[in-house]
């Protein structure tokens, strides 16, 4: 891996840019890990479910999609998930390019940001539109991706070992 640049999150501020830091902190970790390796190993699966490092990618950018899209601003969004093939999102088509699947990530991650942003408060309650009756706040969407993220951050980090040996935050 190259030299870190990685944002740090904020240690002082509000909640909304604390959150915010931390969730960008581990999208930039993420991509990191990448760093140095050709299209053959960021696809190549390590684990016997087929996990890679950009499918890991290509799985996040849906799951922004889904929560800050979705479910934070209530849009309509497509996934390439059925209930026939459940973890679509995970695997690299054989048209689909390193390159497209970090440009659809970068995409999604700004217009996650943008929502963020523009929200007057997380402390507004919504209704999930695919979860009847469940309720929740914009702030635990927010935790919940800073988790999420994180968590296939640390996925990446074992992947990223059994390819090369990188090691590494």
């Amino acid at each position: 891996m190259t030299t870190d640049d990685r944002p740090e999150p904020p240690s002082v501020g509000g909640e909304r840019e604390m959150l915010a830091g931390f969730l960008d902190f581990h999208r930039a970790t993420l991509l990191w890990k990448l760093e140095g390796l050709d299209d053959e190993q960021l696809r190549r699966a390590m684990v016997p479910s087929g996990t890679s490092l950009l499918g890991l990618v290509k799985h996040l950018a849906y799951v922004e999609r889904s929560w800050f899209q979705g479910v934070w601003d209530g849009q309509e969004v497509s996934f390439p998930w059925t209930k026939e093939d459940p973890d679509a999102d995970w695997r690299i088509e054989p048209g689909e390019t390193t390159g497209d699947v970090l440009a659809f990530h970068q995409a999604e991650c700004d217009r996650s940001r943008e929502i963020v942003a523009a929200a007057s408060s997380l402390d507004e309650i919504i209704e999930h539109p695919r979860r009847q009756g469940w309720k929740l706040s914009r702030r635990w969407i927010l935790i919940h991706m800073v988790e999420e993220t994180a968590r296939h951050v640390g996925h990446a980090d074992i992947l990223r070992e059994q390819l090369d040996g990188t090691v590494g935050e």
